[in-house]
């Protein structure tokens, strides 16, 4: 079922796989212009996750607990379709770099030709996270590599027992 847009309701997609110390500053910076932000974590059917969807949507759900207007739900399907299911007459992507921009603006003008009452903004991370992405904690991770200054302890918890499910307390 379509609600009627608000331009005060804003999705912020991404697969999060995991969710990085980025991902955070932009949703709370986003919940200071928005009455509620919803952290809409893909059930991507064209990437092979680390984590399942359901691990995705648990660590971002305890990561941002219970801040006032930041809701985190799982989607499948046209983002389009589940910001009008939602409300939401905003998409959030984040920039990082100019290479995002390429791939960001196809996105955007599809998701325009699609529904065209939903608008997308972009946003720019904070500096220290401009450099930090998914993938690149995944590879580090896989490698050994110390990613506690990329990712929520809680993410470090749950990478730490998937590349070690034998260690306990990991």
């Amino acid at each position: 079922m379509t609600k009627p847009l608000s331009s005060r309701i804003a999705i912020y997609p991404g697969t999060f796989d995991p969710i990085t110390n980025g991902h955070v500053d932009l949703v709370q910076r986003a919940a200071k212009l928005f009455d509620r932000v919803i952290v809409a974590v893909a059930d991507s059917t064209t990437k092979a996750p680390f984590f399942t969807l359901e691990e995705r949507v648990e660590l971002a759900g305890e990561i941002f607990g219970k801040q006032a207007g930041i809701h985190v739900s799982p989607f499948d399907g046209l983002l389009v379709g589940f910001a009008r299911e939602r409300g939401a007459g905003v998409i959030l992507r984040g920039l990082r770099a100019v290479s995002d921009f390429e791939f960001e603006f196809q996105l955007c003008s599809m998701n325009r030709k699609l529904a065209p009452e939903v608008e997308t903004l972009f946003l720019t991370p904070d500096e220290g996270y401009a450099y930090i992405s998914s993938s690149l904690v995944r590879e580090i991770a896989l490698h050994g590599g110390d990613v506690s200054s990329f990712v929520n302890p809680l993410v470090l918890k749950a990478l730490a027992a998937r590349l070690n499910p034998h260690e306990k307390d990991a």
